[in-house]
């Protein structure tokens, strides 16, 4: 294609702190371009040094407000940041929103900042299929912290725990009872809680019902044991305290090797998804009407033609 840049060129670009060549790797990774894998290998040797920090919660308990004061937070030490916000897709063009960009418009002209806002385009867990290759761009380009923030759409956002080294839970006073949002299972994911908006009504119930149930929870003493935080983000009150925890929960996770685990059990994860979706490209071919057919007829039932069908990539 002419003009298209070498990869080789955008990634040093990109380590240098050049923003268009990080988008431009970005939305080559989000169109699954075919220079993809020749990105994956150049990134391979320059990531590993950026930690990762989750934050997920139901609609309206303010995701987008905390990110922002936790890059300011950030800034003010001196750390480089990067911004995925994960945004619902459109069903008719697939774009995002992208909502959580006009939130934090207070950052765009920082140079030592990066936000990008991502569609989902429809992949399930509240993430882009393309997020994690964003991370290592983001990393590879010198932040020091990325943060990743899913869609919002409900309490079935778990990829996020699997994808972060920190995960933060967002809750909200007058959003319903946090005990039932644990039965939801969001909850469980959480390294830290944050009880936001804390300055209304009902933010002592909240607090005090998460720290309940964090009780019943039964811990080895080495285990780590979720903080329950308040803060009032819009205003910046006990953002300060939210960055302490991070912290702290990055240095628990080195000095238990957890660290390395959790960056091992996501490379897995990654690589498995990677290979079915290969595989799925590869059968796509062969699955053809005769099969379906014949397990709409009764010739087959359902388990036998997937056996047949895997015989032919064999």
């Amino acid at each position: 294609m002419r003009g298209t840049v070498p990869v080789p060129d955008l990634v040093e670009r990109a380590r240098s702190g050049d923003p268009r060549a990080v988008a431009r790797l970005i939305t080559l990774v989000e169109d699954d371009a075919p220079q993809l894998r020749e990105i994956a290998a150049a990134l391979a040797p320059v990531t590993g040094q950026a930690r990762v920090v989750g934050l997920t919660g139901a609609p309206g308990v303010g995701k987008s407000t905390t990110t922002s004061a936790l890059v300011a937070a950030l800034r003010q030490r001196g750390e480089r940041v990067g911004v995925l916000a994960v945004d619902p897709s459109s069903p008719f063009t697939g774009g995002a929103i992208l909502g959580d960009r006009v939130r934090m418009q207070e950052h765009a002209t920082d140079p030592g900042v990066y936000i990008r806002s991502m569609s989902s385009r429809g992949n399930l867990g509240g993430l882009a299929a393309a997020t994690p290759q964003a991370v290592r761009i983001l990393d590879a380009a010198g932040c020091d912290t990325v943060l990743v923030e899913t869609v919002g759409v409900g309490q079935a956002e778990v990829a996020v725990a699997s994808l972060a080294d920190t995960t933060l839970v967002l809750t909200a006073p007058g959003l319903g009872d946090a005990i039932q949002a644990v039965k939801a299972g969001i909850l469980e994911i959480a390294d830290v809680f944050v009880v936001n908006k804390a300055d209304r009504d009902g933010a002592d119930a909240a607090a005090r019902d998460l720290r309940g149930m964090l009780a019943l929870a039964r811990r080895e003493p080495y285990e780590w044991r979720p903080p329950v935080l308040r803060c009032v983000a819009a205003r910046g009150e006990g953002i300060d305290e939210v960055v302490e925890a991070l912290d702290k929960h990055r240095a628990h996770l080195a000095e238990h090797g957890e660290l390395a685990r959790r960056r091992a059990a996501r490379a897995a994860a990654e690589i498995q998804a990677i290979a079915l979706a290969s595989l799925s490209r590869r059968i796509a071919p062969h699955a053809s009407d005769v099969l379906a057919d014949r397990v709409v007829t009764g010739a087959l039932d359902p388990y036998a033609a997937a056996d047949e069908l895997l015989r032919t990539l064999h």
